[in-house]
């Protein structure tokens, strides 16, 4: 299930969704626009977090321009990001979105989060993995250092994740006997963060008390100040456009945290960085830095945005929970241990897990920025890119694409099973390539993409081996019924 061969990672569509070679005749002009300077940009991004938010923002577009490709501007924007350019052009179905992962035709040099870049003060001054573009040579070192900590973390992964999980399980289990509801956001991050440490560094964070009781609090608050100028929290308006998304907030504010996890690893991670000095020629503050970025920002904050969600659609859908729980203990034998090979037969419980990413996938948006003039297809139009182009991939749309999933805006359970739905993976596209893709150093797709699906399958396994329903919501649980 954990394959290392490199593939492509552009997806093959099928022959009657490929539109005849483009012409100079049948290239469309994109519809759209910015509007008058600094008034434009501050019009869409009040629409964009206020009066329609961000899936209502790209849908009206779509409409009234009855196109899925077009230009627009996304946040940030006015008053204090002067050197943050808005000007994006949406991509928003599954073709014109999969030229996202073709790095012949775009760059992803620094544009993580679109045009802006929070301050390298949050990652030591050093541009980390993330914001390098595959023709950096950098790029290469440590992408390659990422896998190799994966594949090296393999062994105790889910071993590792299921003692964690039995011990937020516990806990849980303690607190609703006290009262009608348990919250279940704070354990579980702290679980994930447990794990995290002990897979990907090597450490236990029982060596500092601080960082066990706090380490996941920490980790909260540096990738919060990172990207608030991007997100919506739903508070009151106009509190939010005035005080959260109208200027970057600085370093220092977190600077401590931020130091008492750099220094944690230091000391506890040395065979982890010795192998990022030695095997991929990085520097200790290169192998740190990008440690903590992968623990913190991807695995972490992956993690602790699709559980919930996870939860959440489960949580509420007894028919669904019986379905999963007759399949797990179908297929997983009492007392079996939990491992990446024992879980790779559950097809329904894998469906679900790919059908919450198409619904609600963690990451919302993703960018790349034009490297020549290329010709864009979308399903019945033809663009002309310009060199230095931002696209603008929401993913939330465009894996509702009517033209690739039958009823998009409906959750199927199965609908990633047996052969047709085994296809549909060539366009589930969360982790900044298709399913069927694979990580290399000259792609951008999560490293951790197989690890992030697998571990979601423990997830729910782990789940209907121990209760036999769960009442949840995306924040708190009200009941669990151990299993008999």
């Amino acid at each position: 299930m954990l394959s290392s061969t490199v593939m492509s990672v552009s997806p093959k569509l099928p022959s009657s969704l490929t539109p005849p070679p483009p012409s100079s005749a049948s290239v469309r002009a994109i519809p759209g626009g910015y509007g008058w300077p600094v008034l434009g940009p501050l019009a869409d991004r009040l629409e964009y977090f206020w009066f329609q938010g961000p899936e209502k923002f790209f849908r009206k577009r779509i409409e009234k321009y009855n196109s899925t490709v077009f230009r627009t501007n996304v946040p940030p924007t006015f008053p204090f990001f002067l050197d943050v350019n808005p000007n994006v052009i949406a991509v928003l179905d599954c073709k014109s979105f999969s030229f996202l992962f073709d790095m012949d035709m775009v760059e992803k040099k620094n544009v993580l989060v679109g045009d802006f870049m929070p301050s390298v003060k949050y990652t030591g001054d050093i541009r980390v993995c993330a914001y390098l573009d595959t023709a950096e040579t950098q790029h290469s070192k440590v992408k390659s250092f990422a896998m190799d900590i994966l594949k090296r973390s393999s062994s105790i992964w889910a071993s590792e994740f299921v003692d964690r999980m039995d011990a937020m399980w516990d806990t849980l289990d303690a607190d609703l006997a006290k009262s009608q509801s348990a919250g279940y956001i704070f354990p579980l991050q702290s679980a994930i963060f447990n794990f995290l440490i002990k897979c990907l560094v090597g450490a236990d964070t029982s060596a500092s008390p601080e960082i066990a009781k706090s380490g996941y609090a920490m980790i909260n608050r540096w990738l919060f100040l990172q990207l608030l100028p991007t997100v919506s929290i739903n508070a009151l308006q106009p509190l939010e456009e005035i005080f959260l998304h109208s200027f970057p907030y600085p370093f220092f504010l977190v600077k401590g945290d931020y130091s008492k996890l750099y220094d944690f690893i230091a000391k506890h991670g040395q065979a982890v960085i010795q192998r990022g000095e030695t095997e991929f020629n990085l520097s200790e503050e290169e192998t740190i830095h990008n440690l903590l970025f992968v623990l913190g920002f991807n695995a972490f904050g992956g993690f602790s945005v699709f559980f919930p969600t996870l939860i959440d659609t489960l949580g509420s859908d007894p028919e669904l929970q019986a379905k999963l729980r007759e399949e797990v203990r179908s297929k997983i034998k009492p007392g079996t241990k939990l491992t990446f090979e024992s879980v790779k037969d559950l097809e329904l419980v894998s469906s679900v897990v790919y059908e919450t990413l198409r619904l609600n996938p963690p990451v919302p948006n993703q960018f790349g920025r034009a490297r020549k003039d290329f010709l864009l297809s979308s399903h019945d139009s033809v663009f002309e890119i310009k060199k230095g182009d931002l696209l603008c991939g929401f993913q939330k749309l465009a894996m509702r694409d009517p033209k690739i999933f039958d009823n998009p805006e409906t959750f199927i359970a199965d609908r990633f099973s047996k052969e047709k739905g085994r296809e549909l993976l060539n366009y589930l596209f969360w982790s900044n390539g298709p399913q069927t893709g694979s990580p290399s150093d000259a792609n951008k797709q999560c490293a951790a993409k197989d690890y992030v699906t697998t571990t979601a399958i423990l997830f729910v396994t782990h789940m209907f081996l121990r209760y036999d329903s769960v009442t949840a919501s995306a924040s708190s649980i009200t009941a669990l019924k151990k299993a008999k």
